[in-house]
């Protein structure tokens, strides 16, 4: 007996064999991440006999702090079809104001609102250029105000490096809660506090509308410009927090602080599995993101591999995302067109 043949003349059953195949192969990709981290744990276990240890695994996580915090920030602006290249900078500027304008290792309360503060007002400029400037462009407007923002840092500094920081920055960086470090723990909350913004508040679900298709929101009278200056200022926020760790963990406060972790937030972003298309993305990701950069740092460290390779493999960790951000929007419409044909047949 033949087997029935649909008009296309192939069996129906190819088209479900296809739509499993596409949805398998979705699905490994969202996992990626969760993936990625575990493969690298264990191959990393496998080779650096310490990597797996309390000490070192405590470190990582301490590490992976100021990423997690700058990629919270970085998320929100990636999700609304944008991208900030100025948050090292505003961790520059962030540690030399507090430096300058509290002292360096005087115990201050004022001080932990500073460094948030500087990088908020940095993002309420980016923003409002991006929107209202006539800079349609955010890697442009972001680019320049790295320029900007490195040059007030080298000014207030006057081009020297402060030694020295507050008690409480200190331990916040440094300290140890239930064996867990302290700033770690302080950024988990704040993921939390985001994930909660982002899935339960109308601010969220606006914001992953703007991101989706910033023409229909706007159309369909979202405040689509005070949604992206939101973003970009709760961005400049975290690059301050991220500056306070910075300033905790290396006691110092230098005109050339932050150096490169403009793109390490960018990377725990990508490698997170959002998509630089925007309107896709989740808190918990970015998380998985920043900590496959620390493991990578902290693996080859551990195996006397020089620091640069690391910078590579975070270059190339981008170029992969982006390739499989494509792929995934790929198969997504080609799954979408089988459901459809299903459907008509």
């Amino acid at each position: 007996m033949e087997a029935h043949v649909d008009n296309a003349g192939k069996s129906p059953d190819t088209g479900a064999g296809r739509r499993d195949h596409l949805s398998v192969l979705l699905w490994l990709l969202q996992a990626g991440p969760i993936i990625i981290l575990v493969t690298l744990v264990v191959a990393f276990g496998l080779l650096a006999p310490h990597f797996i240890s309390v000490r070192n695994l405590q470190n990582l996580l301490a590490q992976s702090a100021i990423v997690c915090a700058l990629g919270l920030g970085q998320f929100l602006v990636i999700l609304v079809r944008g991208v900030d290249v100025s948050v090292g900078s505003v961790i520059a500027l962030s540690v030399v104001t507090v430096a300058t304008l509290t002292g360096v290792d005087q115990p201050s309360s004022i001080a932990l609102l500073i460094y948030p503060l500087v990088g908020l007002i940095v993002g309420l400029i980016n923003g409002f250029l991006i929107v209202k400037g006539g800079i349609p462009q955010p890697l442009v407007v972001t680019v320049a105000m790295l320029g900007i923002v490195a040059g007030v840092a080298l000014l207030i500094s006057g081009g020297n490096t402060l030694v020295g920081v507050s008690p409480a920055v200190h331990w916040l960086a440094n300290g140890k809660v239930l064996g867990l470090p302290a700033g770690a723990l302080m950024v988990l909350v704040l993921a939390g506090l985001f994930w909660l913004m982002l899935r339960r508040t109308q601010w969220g679900r606006w914001l992953y509308a703007v991101g989706g298709n910033p023409d229909v929101a706007q159309w369909v009278g979202l405040p689509r410009d005070r949604l992206i200056m939101s973003a970009y200022a709760i961005c400049g926020a975290t690059a301050g927090i991220a500056g306070m760790l910075y300033h905790g963990r290396t006691g110092s406060a230098s005109p050339l602080s932050g150096i490169g972790y403009e793109l390490d937030a960018i990377t725990a972003v990508v490698v997170g599995g959002a998509s630089l298309f925007g309107g896709r993305g989740s808190i918990t990701n970015v998380l998985f993101g920043a900590l496959i950069i620390a493991t990578i740092r902290s693996g080859l460290q551990q195996l006397d591999v020089s620091p640069f390779w690391s910078s590579v493999a975070i270059g190339i960790g981008i170029l992969l995302a982006l390739e499989l951000d494509v792929l995934r929007k790929h198969i997504e419409t080609r799954l979408r067109t089988l459901r459809a044909r299903q459907v008509s047949q």
